[in-house]
C-alpha cells in the first residue's frame, strides 16, 4: 500500500479499489483515514478525491439508452450555458464537442468511469459485511491475532483447536470459550483443525458466510478486498451458509473432505465443488499442511517432528541423542497441533513433554519407553 505515497493526483486515488471501498462503503482495512491525517497537503487531495468520487455515484439499477441519452443531452445543455454566460444555444453538439473537446472530455471520461465501475462493483450496499462489523455484533471480550509478518503463524484457542493464520490476515476470538458454542471471526486466511466436541459446535465468520463443523480441518480464505469466499475440507464434515446479516434466505451447503465452496459475494451465491484438483485456483493456493500424510507407520520421532515442521511452517528444539532410535506408529490426521503433540509425547513416554511459544515448540524428554 505504500504505492500511494507517490499519489499526486486526484485520479491516482480514484483508480486505487481500496481507497472507493474506504469512501463509498467505510471499509478502511489498509488504514486510510490515519495515513490521511499524516499529512495536511495529502488531506486537502485526499479529500478533493473523496468529493469528486461521491458525485459520481450513481445508482445500481440498470440505465436505459434513452435514460443515458437524455442525461447526456441535459448535460451539453448545462455545458454551453455556462460556457455562453448562462444563455441556452442551440448549438450542433458535434461542433460544440470539437471545441471545448478538453473539458468535455474529461467530464465524459468520469461519467462513464462511474458507471462502469459500479455495474461491475460488488453490489455491498446491502449485501456486504466487514469484519469490523462481525467482532462489533459479538458481545464476548475478543482477542484479536494479526499476523503482519511474511510467514504464517499458528494460534491455539482454550479448547484446544489450532489456527495456521496467514499473512495478512487476523483471527478474533474469545480468550476462552463459554456457552454452547464457540465462535471466531477471520478477516483474510487461515487453516483450522479443530478439537471434536459434539456439545459444543465450532463456528467460523468470515465476510458474508458461516462455517460450522463439530471437529474437522479446512481452510477459509476472505479477504475483504477479493469477490470471492473459499472453503476447502481436508478431513470431517463442514456445513457453510451466508450470514443472516446479509438479508438473504439462509442457503446451507455440506462439504465433505477434499470439497470445496467458493461464495460469490457479487450476488451470495454459492458454487460448490466437488472435485477440487479441477480448480486451478484452488489446486495453486494449496499448502504444504493440506498435502502431507500425518499418518505414520514405525517412523522415527525425528521425521515426525520434521513433517510437522513443514507443515506447520514452526520449529521444533527436541534432543536428538535421546530420541534417535524412537519409531512411532500413529494416526494424527484429524487431530490440532497440540493434540497432535500430546499423542506423540504420550507415545514416547519416560516425562516427555512439550512447550509452545508462538511458531516455537520445544520437546523435553528422556528417551523412548
Amino acid at each position: 500500500m505504500q504505492k500511494r505515497n507517490y499519489y499526486i493526483e486526484i485520479e491516482d486515488f480514484l483508480a486505487d479499489s481500496s481507497f472507493q471501498l474506504w469512501i463509498l462503503f467505510k471499509i478502511d482495512e489498509q488504514g486510510w483515514e490515519e495515513w490521511t491525517l499524516e499529512n495536511q497537503q495529502r488531506a486537502k487531495l485526499v479529500e478533493d478525491a473523496r468529493l469528486l468520487l461521491l458525485a459520481m455515484k450513481v445508482p445500481a439499477n440498470k440505465i436505459s439508452s434513452s435514460e443515458l441519452t437524455a442525461a447526456m443531452q441535459a448535460t451539453w445543455i448545462k455545458i454551453e450555458e455556462k460556457e455562453n454566460g448562462n444563455k441556452t444555444i442551440k448549438h450542433n453538439p458535434v461542433r460544440y464537442l470539437k471545441q471545448y473537446w478538453p473539458g468535455v472530455a474529461a467530464t465524459l471520461f468520469f461519467a462513464f468511469l462511474s458507471l462502469w465501475s459500479y455495474h461491475n462493483q460488488l453490489d455491498r450496499d446491502n449485501s456486504i459485511i466487514t469484519y469490523k462489523e462481525l467482532i462489533e455484533d459479538n458481545k464476548e471480550g475478543l482477542v484479536e491475532q494479526t499476523n503482519n509478518s511474511d510467514k504464517p503463524q499458528i494460534i491455539t484457542l482454550s479448547d484446544g483447536s489450532s489456527v495456521l493464520l496467514q499473512p495478512d490476515s487476523k483471527l478474533s476470538y474469545p480468550k476462552i470459550f463459554t456457552g454452547n458454542e464457540r465462535k471466531v471471526y477471520l478477516c483474510g486466511e487461515a487453516f483450522f483443525e479443530i478439537s471434536k466436541n459434539t456439545q459444543k459446535p465450532f463456528f467460523v465468520y468470515a465476510n458474508e458466510i458461516i462455517t460450522k463443523v463439530v471437529g474437522t480441518s479446512f481452510r477459509v480464505k476472505a479477504y475483504s478486498d477479493q469477490p470471492n469466499v473459499e472453503v476447502l475440507v481436508r478431513t470431517g464434515k463442514v456445513k457453510v451458509s451466508s450470514n443472516e446479516l446479509t438479508g438473504t434466505s439462509k442457503n446451507e451447503i455440506v462439504l465433505l473432505p477434499n470439497e470445496a465452496l467458493r461464495f460469490l459475494r457479487k450476488d451470495l451465491s454459492f458454487n460448490k465443488i466437488t472435485n477440487i484438483t479441477e480448480d486451478k485456483a484452488l489446486v495453486s493456493s494449496v499448502g504444504n499442511i493440506e498435502q502431507l500424510s500425518f499418518e505414520f507407520t514405525d517412523i522415527p520421532v525425528e521425521q515426525i517432528f520434521k513433517t510437522i515442521e513443514q507443515a506447520y511452517l514452526v520449529e521444533i528444539d527436541f534432543p536428538k541423542d535421546k530420541l534417535k532410535d524412537c519409531h512411532l506408529t500413529t494416526s494424527l490426521s484429524d487431530q490440532p497441533l497440540s493434540e497432535k503433540l500430546k499423542i506423540i509425547c504420550k507415545s514416547i513416554g519416560n516425562d516427555t513433554n512439550f512447550e509452545m511459544n508462538g511458531n516455537q515448540i520445544v520437546i523435553t524428554s528422556q528417551g523412548c519407553n
